[in-house]
């Protein structure tokens, strides 16, 4: 599904570089990737960390998984197939917001170690910052939770393909940053991803 198909295709280079555009931003791009089970807390902490980052006059936008499947993704399903084709769309896209300085707040369950290895693979080619976020909780903790009403469905057989329950969810080995967001508050989980960010001197 990823071969390139169309060909006498060739990047054009501009004058602008990624230098100039963060010179204008006054920081750094670089892509945050959170991954975890469905209702580990994903989008909670990139939603509060977003707010952060624009009260300290950072540039960031967020991508979050059931957002971009309403979009450019919306002709993807849930096979393990889709799910990589899904991942590489959203890998690309966040080295584009990198690309123009922006911090990238990329909020996916991406259960595939493969697939997220293959995203730092590609903003590695390119000289581009790719913090990985690992969003741990238990699954017990996440069924609790369930906000979204989706553990239920598929403990009932209405979802098929559900990470966790049916299909793997293939853990971080080695993240940059390791969150337990059933053992840490928002405010210290925001504040351990801001310390990485000030040492990577991303931000000010």
């Amino acid at each position: 599904m990823t071969e390139q198909k169309a060909t006498n295709v060739h990047w054009h280079e501009g004058d602008i570089t990624r230098k100039h555009r963060e010179t204008i931003l006054g920081h750094r791009g670089a892509t945050l990737w959170f991954t975890g089970l469905s209702g580990s807390g994903k989008s909670t902490v990139a939603v509060e960390l977003e707010g952060t980052l624009n009260e300290m006059g950072v540039l960031s936008y967020r991508l979050d998984g059931d957002n971009v499947r309403l979009g450019i993704n919306r002709n993807l399903g849930f096979s393990a197939e889709d799910r990589t084709e899904n991942i590489r769309r959203i890998g690309e896209i966040s080295k584009l917001f990198v690309d123009t300085g922006v911090i990238s707040l990329s909020s996916f369950i991406s259960p595939y170690a493969a697939d997220r290895d293959q995203v730092r693979a590609l903003h590695d080619a390119a000289g581009m910052d790719f913090i990985e976020i690992f969003v741990d909780c238990s699954l017990e903790e996440a069924e609790n939770r369930d906000p979204k009403g989706l553990y239920k469905k598929a403990r009932a057989g209405e979802i098929k393909n559900f990470t966790g329950i049916d299909d793997p969810y293939e853990a971080p080995s080695n993240p940059e940053i390791h969150l337990h967001s059933d053992k840490q508050t928002l405010s210290e989980e925001v504040e351990a991803i801001l310390v990485v960010l000030r040492e990577r001197q991303i931000i000010k």
